[in-house]
């Protein structure tokens, strides 16, 4: 590779091949669009290699190209971590990890997850973000997370899994319903009733675990509403209009007119994994597994 080629050519070139159009990613980067088709050019020059093929209304990657912007990306990616990293440490602390969570994990499992590691560790910081289990997976593969806390059956083969708290499902019926936990039988006691559920498309894995449900019980559910958040069902669930299945732990960490019966005596269960991509470096990412795995099961909860 020639010394003239610079890393603020690989960021133009990222940019472009992005855009597939020279102005756009111009506009992106704030320069020219003449001084961006230059340092382009020159990138091809240093390289010997065509990156782009440009015709009268589009741009396309040269196979040359579409090789260079995934293997580019990548790398690049890993060396804004490092560089992070570095900075973390000259401010005094020791690492940062980022983590994606379905809904029901932050009510207890990943806070007290988390005192616990601090314990030890007390100068990793954490950033968190709640995603539904496939912006985790698409997260973890780019690296964007660290460690994802899911509810799926299968993941990607680049990914590994450990299974961190399995616990019943719980019906949430509302204060008033003439169903509660003395007079509970079976879930056929309720097959005419309306039923407010997750969203397939939030984790379908998850969907059809609660629809085995319905399967053993002998009937079909009819679903009144969708919705991707605890808070939305059950103010659907306290004002009547439905009741649900949800996870054990997402009993906590909310106040309203609902109750909850814990399915106990079925075979049905949910699984929540801490999930993470086998190539990634950070270094605050063993420890914080470390724990996990110490820790994992109705300790959390």
């Amino acid at each position: 590779m020639s010394h003239q080629l610079e890393l603020r050519h690989l960021k133009y070139f990222l940019a472009v091949a992005d855009e597939l159009h020279f102005r756009k990613a111009a506009e992106k980067l704030f320069i020219s669009q003449p001084g961006l088709s230059r340092q382009i050019k020159q990138m091809e020059d240093d390289l010997g290699v065509v990156l782009f093929e440009r015709h009268n209304r589009k741009v396309e990657l040269t196979k040359a190209g579409a090789y260079l912007k995934a293997e580019i990306s990548r790398n690049l990616k890993e060396l804004n971590h490092i560089l992070n990293h570095g900075k973390l440490l000259h401010h005094g602390i020791d690492g940062n990890l980022n983590l994606g969570y379905v809904g029901s994990a932050i009510q207890q499992l990943i806070p007290n997850l988390l005192l616990l590691f601090k314990k030890e560790h007390p100068t990793i910081v954490f950033d968190l973000k709640e995603m539904d289990n496939h912006r985790q997976i698409d997260g973890l593969l780019s690296k964007d997370i660290d460690v994802g806390f899911v509810r799926l059956e299968r993941i990607p083969k680049n990914l590994k899994s450990l299974p961190v708290l399995k616990e019943n499902f719980c019906l949430v019926l509302p204060k008033n319903h003439s169903i509660d936990p003395q007079n509970f039988k079976s879930m056929s006691q309720l097959k005419h009733e309306a039923f407010i559920m997750f969203d397939p498309s939030y984790s379908p894995s998850y969907y059809e675990k609660v629809m085995q449900i319905f399967d053993d019980s002998g009937f079909t559910p009819i679903v009144s509403h969708n919705t991707i958040h605890a808070s939305s069902i059950y103010r659907l669930v306290e004002n009547n209009l439905g009741i649900s299945i949800v996870p054990k732990s997402l009993q906590m960490g909310y106040n309203m007119k609902v109750k909850f019966i814990e399915l106990k005596n079925i075979k049905h269960q949910t699984i929540l994994s801490a999930v993470w991509n086998k190539k990634n470096r950070n270094p605050s990412l063993a420890p914080f597994l470390k724990t996990i795995n110490q820790n994992k099961g109705f300790n959390l909860q």
